[in-house]
């Protein structure tokens, strides 16, 4: 039910405020990761658990807010999400070790999973249909402006101030946002009555970290050590108990009935081929600019700023191109030429050209613009209506799944080159040239990581051709209707 309220565009800038900022915390952290293992002294292995960490405890944690915002009220849940996160953002401040800033990123996952689950239904709630369009355009935008600026302010802060600025510029935006929250949000009773899927959070949960563990370990540990072997045993243990606890409990965590509907199955698949290909890409260029060319962090920064600014301008036209030749076509068109695009970042060498880097990221930005409203559209469109809440819970857990997956096969690609404790002297200020082998390592290494990741397009294309099927014999079964009414 709709409320409309007379401080909705108030209410607006404080969702907008959150949503920019924990999305912004969330991407930092690529750019500032080099410094932040210098500073630590940690291995490539567990520096790359600081930023997957997140993305498993958003990932955990997004179906389960947003029924507890229907349950306790959306205002609770979101006011309560943005505190956590802003607690949580001082202690990856305050840091000391590797172990206290994964643990204050895990709280940050959390903070951030609350704060999102409950930012949309409080939209719904707050602006009258005709306007709903407006305000999730707005929101949804300060997404992408925070993925688009956090590289450079990440660059900018670490080098003036080192990695711990980058938690803690967001503390004051954090503060504002509570407060701001307590004034303007209003107070929703609870809609459900409902309970929790424990069940299925402590099956899915130490399954995907037992996964990710693995997978990123497995390398030094040895892929058929007991070790290893053992943790993917655990995956695969507490994977099956999840799948039988979701048929059987009331409130699923996850609804697999929903897999019945072949055409949104097929778009689970394309969105995991997808998202596992994409979020690769900003890791292993932060390895090879600033590992294998030791560019500084606002440097970086900037060269990463070609991935995200031309979708801001192909997103509106890859609705309107949607429309008119099918979401399907623009899925297959998007995942062609962010495949090519990887190969092309596959040929990045010794030498740095800032156009080798420069030209694929454009074209990445912009396929991205294309052809993911038109995924999205696509994945939730093919589920009945009465479902769309699920249906696109269940999409927007695959997609933060599918990052933290993405983070832990990076991993698994540059330790097949070059070993961890190799990596982190070439982010050393103290360099040395008897670096050359790890550098040289290092550089293969990322250039097979891009050529390893567009397999996944090319999977997201094969699984394109399936989801096309049904639209190709609907759009024959039309032109048949109107020869015969023609003639």
């Amino acid at each position: 039910m709709t409320t409309v309220q007379s401080n909705k565009w108030a209410v607006l800038s404080v969702v907008t405020l959150v949503s920019f900022i924990t999305n912004l915390d969330a991407t930092i952290v690529v750019i500032g990761l080099p410094a932040i293992m210098e500073d630590l002294r940690i291995p490539i292995n567990i520096g790359m658990w600081t930023i997957t960490a997140f993305y498993i405890m958003s990932t955990l944690f997004l179906l389960p807010a947003g029924r507890w915002s229907d349950m306790l009220g959306t205002k609770r849940i979101f006011l309560w999400g943005i505190a956590l996160f802003t607690i949580s953002t001082v202690l990856c401040g305050l840091a000391n070790s590797g172990a206290t800033l994964i643990g204050a990123r895990l709280l940050q996952g959390i903070g951030a999973a609350m704060a999102m689950a409950s930012a949309t239904p409080i939209l719904i709630r707050t602006f009258p249909p005709n306007q709903l369009g407006i305000a999730l355009g707005i929101n949804n935008l300060s997404w992408v402006t925070g993925s688009l600026i956090g590289p450079v302010i990440g660059g900018a802060l670490i080098g003036d101030f080192g990695w711990r600025s980058i938690f803690f510029v967001a503390v004051p935006v954090g503060v504002i946002g509570l407060f701001a929250g307590l004034l303007v949000l209003k107070h929703t009773p609870p809609i459900e009555k409902g309970k929790t899927d424990w069940l299925g959070i402590l099956t899915f949960g130490p399954g995907l970290v037992a996964l990710l563990i693995a997978l990123s370990e497995g390398q030094t540990w040895g892929w058929a050590s007991g070790t290893t072997i053992g943790l993917f045993a655990t995956a695969l243990l507490f994977g099956i108990a999840f799948v039988l606890v979701e048929l059987r409990v009331r409130h699923p965590l996850f609804p697999l009935s929903l897999f019945t509907y072949r055409n949104y199955s097929i778009g689970l698949g394309i969105t995991m081929s997808y998202c596992i290909g994409y979020f690769a890409v900003a890791i292993l260029l932060m390895l090879y600019l600033q590992g294998a060319h030791r560019l500084t962090p606002l440097e970086a920064g900037l060269l990463l700023l070609p991935l995200s600014i031309p979708q801001l301008f192909t997103a509106p036209f890859g609705g309107k191109l949607a429309d008119r030749f099918g979401p399907v076509r623009m899925i297959l068109l998007g995942s062609f030429l962010i495949g090519f695009a990887l190969l092309l970042l596959g040929q990045l060498g010794s030498q740095l050209s800032n156009m080798a880097v420069i030209i694929p990221l454009l074209i990445i930005s912009a396929a991205t613009g294309l052809s993911w409203p038109s995924l999205a559209k696509a994945v939730l469109s093919a589920a009945p209506q009465e479902r769309a809440g699920s249906a696109s819970g269940m999409f927007w857990t695959v997609y933060e799944m599918c990052r933290a997956i993405s983070q832990a096969l990076s991993l698994v690609v540059v330790q097949l080159s070059v070993k961890s404790a190799s990596v982190l002297p070439l982010f050393s200020k103290t360099g040395a040239g008897e670096l050359a082998h790890s550098k040289s390592a290092l550089i293969l290494a990322t250039s097979n990581g891009f050529r390893f990741f567009a397999i996944f397009f090319a999977i997201a294309i094969v699984l394109g051709f399936f989801l096309m099927r049904p639209q190709l014999k609907t759009t024959r079964w039309k032109e048949e209707q109107i020869n015969q009414r023609s003639g």
